[in-house]
């Protein structure tokens, strides 16, 4: 609600417009295959009463489903996208941001990390 402003148009996550649609389109892809299959074959009557019921269904199911899921949206905070990660640069940083002084525990460590000891005999 507070992306809302008054005077402008909303956005199609905020509107009624998205769901509304997506829901109409799946009633009537519901009610077309309900009215071809349910019928039987070209020689008896088309089934409307059970198409429109499918119809009915389906638009509000899906209608449904799609506010839940854009209630359940939430944008991501915004020191999420910042600063430096495990796997935002490929530059070697000796802490890896886990509060260490700068240097690795062991030898065996710098020796796999490509430190100078044990490195010459490669």
């Amino acid at each position: 609600m507070a992306d809302q402003h008054q005077g402008k148009p909303r956005k199609l996550r905020t509107s009624v417009k998205g769901p509304l649609m997506f829901s109409a389109f799946w009633a009537v892809v519901a009610f077309f295959a309900v009215v071809i299959f349910a019928s039987g074959g070209s020689a008896r009557a088309p089934r409307f009463d059970l198409a429109f019921t499918a119809a009915g269904i389906a638009f509000i199911v899906t209608l449904v489903i799609a506010a839940m899921l854009s209630m359940s949206h939430k944008e991501n905070a915004e020191h999420l996208g910042k600063g430096s990660g495990v796997n935002l640069s490929s530059a070697k940083n000796t802490s890896h941001g886990f509060g260490g002084t700068g240097t690795s525990g062991s030898p065996e460590q710098q020796d796999h990390d490509g430190g100078t000891e044990g490195s010459a005999g490669r």
